[in-house]
């Protein structure tokens, strides 16, 4: 991963607005998220049409679009990153036109997270009981992402958000039978 004050610095000057700084962190944030993105791919059935460069490259286009953003240090900008993969699944899951529970697009489990089942779970199923542990609790909601979407370490999420690793493997734990939970009753 990049180094926390390189990227900061160059969100400061994104958020004034300054076109070369734009260019060097989405170059020094791209290989990060394309690696996050081919995670999140590598269970996925092959005839998908959605791949990892393209899941990445929407997320810039929708940061770009939203140049009023102003991102105060990189936890902030990398738990947005998440949020806007998440839409970016779940948006190119609804575009499928499927239905739930039938043929809908699976998603993915990051390979250290394959505690909900041996099944691919339903985008729209999941990204519905997000939105309830949201409502519950946005902290850990933000760590799931971080860990579900960004693929990042239990270090790498503590050290993000400012919280000890005992504190995310602790709230994975509970997140996990959360979920779990979650996805069976619905």
């Amino acid at each position: 991963m990049s180094t926390p004050g390189e990227i900061t610095a160059l969100l400061h000057a994104w958020s004034e607005d300054s076109t070369a700084s734009t260019d060097a962190l989405f170059e020094l944030v791209y290989p990060d998220l394309r690696r996050i993105a081919g995670a999140l791919f590598r269970r996925e059935r092959p005839e998908n049409l959605l791949q990892p460069t393209c899941v990445v490259n929407e997320l810039f286009l929708k940061l770009l679009r939203q140049r009023s953003l102003r991102f105060e240090d990189r936890e902030h900008f990398y738990c947005l990153c998440a949020q806007l993969m998440r839409r970016v699944l779940l948006d190119h899951a609804r575009s499928e036109g499927r239905k739930k529970r039938d043929g809908g697009v699976s998603v993915p489990l990051h390979e250290n997270m394959l505690w909900i089942d041996d099944n691919p779970v339903d985008a729209i199923d999941l990204d519905r009981v997000i939105h309830e542990l949201e409502r519950i609790d946005p902290r850990k909601c933000r760590m799931l992402e971080i860990r579900f979407f960004l693929g990042f370490t239990a270090d790498e999420a503590a050290e993000l958000l400012h919280v000890s690793t005992a504190s995310v493997n602790r709230d994975m734990r509970f997140v996990r039978t959360w979920l779990k939970d979650r996805l069976k009753a619905g």
